[in-house]
């Protein structure tokens, strides 16, 4: 079985409101390429990943008047990709679903979501990804409100072969500090975004403990926007929410596993994996990072599992076949990243 995850930046602007695909000219919201040159990138990065299951971080839209579901199909069908059925789960307001598409021939997946529905009030223990978390961020005795701007998607999958398991697919996010007027300000609305998606970090790994005390074999994968040694903030909170979220200092057995994100807990200097590429303007320069992971429980780590991050310049795969290294660069700033596991 192979698993796949993928941030296609602005995959939205490549639909009209009946979900059709705008293969045309005009320019995509990706700087200097054409929705055409951008779709049909994806339509060559998709049939070479050949997975089972993709989970789209930033899938289009969800709303009155547009349908993720329709969109990922009617893009499947058009590519010709056989991860062809599409699903999801909580909608937002961010025109960035979260959706998974699936090989139906494969494996049937089916949105499952935990934890108790809170209205506005929230719960302490874990709720449901589309309530209210209540958690204290700042220590001052006073319990906060924390919500997810992109509830995660959870489903439970069953593969051709009687395999099932739960998947957790997440989009965390720190807020750039927009609106900030002057150095000061920015820094205190930086600190406090960042403290969102760590509290957000802990929300999503006391459902990971629910699931471990059921001994349910278990995935979380998507885009987590932060990972060791990231940013200048990550002394200030001691743990960054890639380590919350794999159960650093946890008993081994309650711990989630991803190659790439141990081996950036394990060498803070030095060469690293990155699974994204960001040109920074001002410095006339590309930065890369580590955003994008698959981690799994202990269930998979028998099971001959391997990783791969899809990079154009790293992946000697990726750089020996022309045609699919320029699409990963056309398609989007995120690279894909793989586990294929014998289940």
């Amino acid at each position: 079985m192979r698993i796949a995850t993928y941030n296609v930046e602005w995959f939205n602007a490549l639909f009209n409101d009946d979900g059709a695909v705008l293969d045309d000219g005009a320019w995509s919201s990706r700087y200097d390429v054409t929705r055409g040159d951008q779709i049909a990138a994806l339509g060559i990065v998709f049939n070479a990943l050949d997975a089972d299951a993709i989970l789209i971080v930033e899938a289009p839209d969800q709303n009155r008047r547009r349908s993720t579901i329709t969109a990922l199909e009617g893009f499947a069908a058009k590519m010709g990709i056989r991860a062809r059925r599409a699903v999801m789960g909580f909608a937002n307001d961010t025109q960035q679903e979260i959706a998974l598409l699936y090989d139906p021939d494969q494996m049937t997946c089916a949105h499952d979501p935990k934890g108790q529905e809170t209205g506005k009030k929230g719960s302490p223990d874990a709720p449901r990804f589309d309530g209210v978390f209540r958690i204290d961020l700042d220590i001052d005795a006073s319990e906060d409100l924390v919500v997810f701007s992109k509830p995660p998607l959870e489903l439970q999958i069953t593969t051709k072969g009687g395999i099932s398991f739960h998947l957790i697919g997440a989009h965390l996010k720190s807020k750039a500090p927009h609106g900030a007027r002057g150095r000061d300000e920015a820094i205190r609305m930086s600190i406090a975004n960042r403290r969102k998606q760590q509290a957000q970090a802990v929300w999503l790994r006391q459902r990971i403990d629910q699931l471990f005390v059921n001994d349910e074999p278990l995935i979380v994968l998507g885009d987590l926007n932060d990972g060791p040694g990231l940013d200048e903030f990550e002394n200030l909170f001691g743990r960054s929410s890639v380590e919350i979220i794999l159960g650093q200092g946890e008993e081994l057995d309650r711990r989630l596993y991803d190659p790439h994100a141990q081996q950036a807990l394990n060498r803070r200097l030095g060469a690293r994996y990155s699974s994204a590429r960001f040109f920074i303007s001002n410095e006339d320069r590309y930065m890369q990072a580590l955003l994008d992971y698959i981690m799994v429980s202990p269930q998979f780590r028998d099971k001959n599992p391997r990783w791969r991050i899809w990079h154009p310049f790293d992946d000697p795969g990726c750089w020996r076949v022309p045609e699919l290294r320029e699409a990963l660069i056309m398609a989007s700033d995120h690279f894909p990243v793989t586990l294929d596991v014998d289940v």
